[in-house]
């Protein structure tokens, strides 16, 4: 957009325009000296015009209504469309934004609580773009937008200092609408890990921007580290995803081309066998020496690619070599491997060949249509390890559960420890395609699944079952009674719990040790109680307490807010399980071992009793826990003397 103009009227500046340019970092030249009758409009470097309508609309009686609409949306979403920030919030936003005071008096009271999550999770994702964009268009207390002063500083929009955090950096060169393919081609040696799922997703992305298609290709060459256990979950995780993918093909459907290739490559003088052995090999095009085996004939190259397909044990040393320049600078490009021998079964075709191409070979040298490469950077996560050799080796040391164990980076391992794909979806376009590498902290990724999760989740009760402490309340109920209150106060959507009142009611060591006698403090959901009586064993901790309910007490006078349950049998037995890095180094260099850099303590089961309404919760679901943190429910209730097993969430503000 090169060159772009953007012209309006002093009196009404069409301020979600000004916002998405600057989100955008579009250069746009501005000119508010229009006529106050103008309609603000763009005119692009082509000579093609936008002009803004919406802007001139004014929200009038409308406002609140508008403002409850949305807000009863966003008690379900985290955004207006989709999965992440769009042209629609932008929008709502500025307009919002835009009314000045007349907001702000709103944002500050609690009646649009979803609706202020919103506009102030924008506000904080971009606060240095936005308060800029605002000081500079809205007038404080007016309600109305402004002009910016006449500078030459200000004759050009904002730019924003960081990319674009709603898409990926670039394009795709040359694209075409409707006839773009992307191919995803995982290794079936492993899982589906958040590494895989950056390459995956931008796939995803491309394919829905040009109306294209993904196409799934199993890079099947290597037996001794596949299995049919690999290609059936990556297929399971792809669609975990989100992808959805026109075909799913494998290498090994093209040996017999490729071995045709190979061999014509080796009549007309552009490969060879070589027997020589790895490491000398190695060192060889280190040094950029020639091989003794690069100036064989035609005849000795085909009868020794004879004795590598029958796998006879003269020849399993064998590989074949392209023949390129053996002093490239590139030292990837001094006659790479073709092929090598292998014996081993392959998952899908058995015994029937006994050699392999490489993956540089497998993705053919000579094709008839145009491919076009784009690299990106890897994605790279503090404590965490995506090299899938040394995940296996955390499988196969009975470190872990499994591939899925949520301790892993695996696509399975953090949706078991409570990440919804939403969230990462949103984090892997925030990255975009650059090119920059660089060691991420995970609590951004957390922090993204928060706001997700936070506005939906039920909340429930747990207290600690080591030394809780009976709290009895000497007016409290005779008889038990129940009460239905909202899972959630902020969206009806999570359903009501059955909270029951008892006369004696648990709360956990740690609380009852804060209080003092005759101190006041809330009971949440029920009020205000005052202790009377605080018994304590011979270590002096506390074992029981008494006291009586102030139901008519302000909760605002009260600096202890307590999680209880009632004294019934009918609370249900919970294992609360937080977990840690695998490995204690931030990041492990390719020479590391790693066993050497183990951490040894990893997970960390608390036993707790939790509300009788858990026993509803399903594998998969995700709850908060008052005062206590967000989980997902791993293992649900089966019976009163089993625990429902709970797995911490982190929420962004931990480095889990």
């Amino acid at each position: 957009m090169d060159g772009m103009k953007l012209s309006f009227s002093p009196e009404s500046p069409p301020l979600s325009v000004i916002v998405a340019l600057s989100l955008s970092a579009s250069p746009v030249t501005i000119d508010s000296t229009a006529a106050a009758t103008t309609v603000p409009s763009s005119v692009f470097s082509d000579g093609r015009k936008l002009s803004d309508y919406a802007s001139v609309f004014s929200s009038g009686s409308e406002f609140e209504n508008a403002c409850g609409r949305v807000d009863k949306y966003l008690e379900g979403s985290t955004f207006l469309v989709g999965n992440s920030l769009t042209i629609a919030d932008v929008a709502i936003w500025s307009a919002l934004a835009g009314t000045g005071q007349r907001w702000e008096s709103l944002r500050k009271s609690k009646k649009y609580q979803s609706l202020v999550r919103w506009f102030n999770s924008i506000l904080d994702e971009y606060s240095e773009l936005l308060n800029k964009v605002l000081a500079t268009y809205v007038k404080k207390g007016s309600g109305k937008p402004v002009a910016p002063p006449k500078s030459k500083d200000s004759q050009q929009a904002t730019k924003a200092d960081a990319h674009d955090k709603g898409k990926p950096e670039v394009d795709l060169p040359e694209a075409e609408i409707g006839k773009v393919q992307l191919r995803f081609a995982p290794e079936p040696s492993g899982y589906l890990h958040i590494g895989h799922a950056k390459a995956a997703l931008l796939n995803k992305y491309f394919a829905e921007r040009y109306q294209g298609e993904v196409i799934v290709r199993f890079d099947d060459t290597n037996p001794a580290k596949e299995s049919n256990e690999f290609v059936d979950n990556l297929v399971k995780d792809i669609g975990t995803l989100g992808i959805k993918y026109e075909k799913v093909t494998y290498t090994s459907d093209y040996f017999p081309e490729l071995m045709q290739m190979a061999e014509k490559l080796m009549r007309e003088g552009k490969a060879y066998v070589d027997d020589t052995p790895r490491e000398q090999m190695q060192k060889e095009r280190m040094d950029g020496i020639d091989s003794r085996c690069r100036n064989h004939g035609v005849d000795e190259n085909l009868k020794l690619w004879k004795e590598m397909i029958a796998g006879s044990e003269r020849r399993l040393q064998c590989c074949v070599r392209g023949k390129f320049n053996m002093q490239d600078p590139n030292k990837a490009m001094r006659d790479p491997v073709y092929y090598r021998c292998n014996p081993m079964s392959h998952h899908r075709i058995g015994d029937k060949y006994k050699i392999y191409p490489t993956y540089d070979f497998a993705c053919r040298l000579s094709i008839p249509l145009k491919v076009q490469l784009y690299e990106f950077s890897r994605l790279n996560l503090v404590f965490t390890l995506l090299s899938k050799r040394k995940l296996l080796w955390f499988v196969q040391t009975g470190l872990v559960d499994g591939w899925d164990d949520p301790r892993f980076p695996t696509v399975q391992g953090i949706v078991r420890r409570g990440l919804k794909i939403e969230a990462l979806i949103q984090f892997i376009l925030e990255q975009g395609a650059s090119k920059n590498l660089n060691l991420m902290e995970w609590d951004k990724l957390w922090s993204i699944n928060k706001r997700i999760i936070d506005p939906v989740c039920p909340r429930h009760t747990a207290v600690i079952a080591e030394r809780r402490v009976l709290f009895t309340l000497t007016d409290g109920p005779d008889e038990p009674f129940v009460r239905l209150i909202p899972k959630h106060k902020k969206f009806e959507g999570a359903g009501e719990k059955a909270t029951t009142f008892t006369k004696s009611i648990w709360i956990e060591e740690a609380d009852a040790s804060a209080i003092s006698i005759d101190e006041e403090v809330t009971l949440m959901d029920w009020g205000n109680a005052i202790v009377k009586q605080i018994t304590k064993d011979e270590e002096n901790r506390v074992t029981a307490l008494s006291g009586v309910l102030n139901l008519q007490g302000s909760v605002k006078t009260t600096k202890l807010n307590l999680t209880w349950l009632p004294d019934t049998n009918e609370l249900v037995n919970l294992t609360l399980t937080e977990f840690d890095y695998l490995i204690t180094k931030k990041k492990l260099e390719d020479d590391d071992e790693v066993a050497d850099f183990v951490n040894t303590n990893t997970k960390k089961e608390t036993l707790a009793l939790g509300d009788s309404n858990m026993r509803n919760l399903k594998c998969g679901d995700v709850i908060q826990l008052e005062r206590k943190g967000y989980f997902r429910c791993d293992v649900p209730f089966v019976k009163s003397s089993k625990s429902i097993v709970l797995f911490s969430i982190p929420d962004g503000r931990a480095v889990k």
